[in-house]
């Protein structure tokens, strides 16, 4: 029975701290899998399972790749996007700002700490990965998720770690990143089918690919024209 479970848990669940759940001591070969500590690459082998495995997996970068702050930063978002071209049909939904976005927010384009589940909800996302997310906010947002949504969650966090993650890596740089990658590539290989190869998969995002080109273009038909009477503006040059 693992420590932690999949959501939807309930309004307030309890933190995984207050579960008696805590990341591995840093330099240890450890890593959090559904609150239990195990060894690294057998994390890195479920991480990749999952990803591959679950409806609709979404990558969400945070400002701390996305905004490219320092050759370094730039360099773990491109290998992010590698892990994401090994992913079929994976998607990606920022997080660029982590201030409340009122009244409205558009779920296929952000995620918000202040209703990630409205963003897990509406795009139908069943396993998701937080990068570049700082601590504080990918606390809050995990929480909301696994509270509100079925959603796995995975945190690759280039600190400690979050406990409240189903997944979570701690101490990601460089190397641990590609071998996230590369055990999606041997998952692969050994036969594991992507959701996104599966007849579902591939029906579910012909259909979101359609929704999406119709509401960048829509139909001559869906149109509103204007059809009020122009008020005659200032001529500044009239006497």
């Amino acid at each position: 029975m693992p420590k932690l479970e999949i959501g939807p848990i309930g309004l307030l669940p309890p933190s995984a701290a207050a579960m008696g759940i805590f990341s591995p001591d840093k330099d240890s070969g450890l890593d959090l899998v559904e609150g239990e500590q195990v060894p690294t690459d057998e994390a890195i082998k479920k991480a990749a399972r999952e990803i591959l495995t679950r409806r609709n997996p979404t990558l969400f970068p945070g400002p701390m790749i996305v905004w490219g702050w320092t050759k370094e930063t730039v360099h773990k978002a491109e290998l992010a996007m590698e892990l994401v071209k090994e992913v079929p049909g994976m998607n990606i939904i920022t997080m660029p700002d982590y201030r409340p976005i009122y009244p409205k927010i558009d779920p296929e384009w952000v995620i918000n700490p202040c209703h990630p589940n409205l963003t897990i909800q509406h795009n139908k996302i069943e396993t998701c990965i937080l990068i570049g997310v700082h601590c504080h906010f990918a606390n809050i947002t995990l929480k909301m998720i696994r509270a509100n949504t079925n959603c796995y969650t995975m945190a690759f966090c280039q600190y400690d770690g979050h406990e409240d993650a189903l997944i979570s890596l701690r101490d990601v740089a460089d190397v641990k990143l590609q071998k996230v990658t590369e055990a999606i590539r041997q998952a692969k290989k050994d036969g594991v089918e992507p959701w996104g190869l599966t007849k579902a998969g591939k029906d579910e995002l012909e259909d979101i690919a359609a929704r999406k080109a119709a509401a960048k273009a829509p139909a001559k038909a869906d149109t509103t024209l204007f059809m009020g009477e122009l008020e005659q503006g200032l001529d500044e040059n009239a006497e």
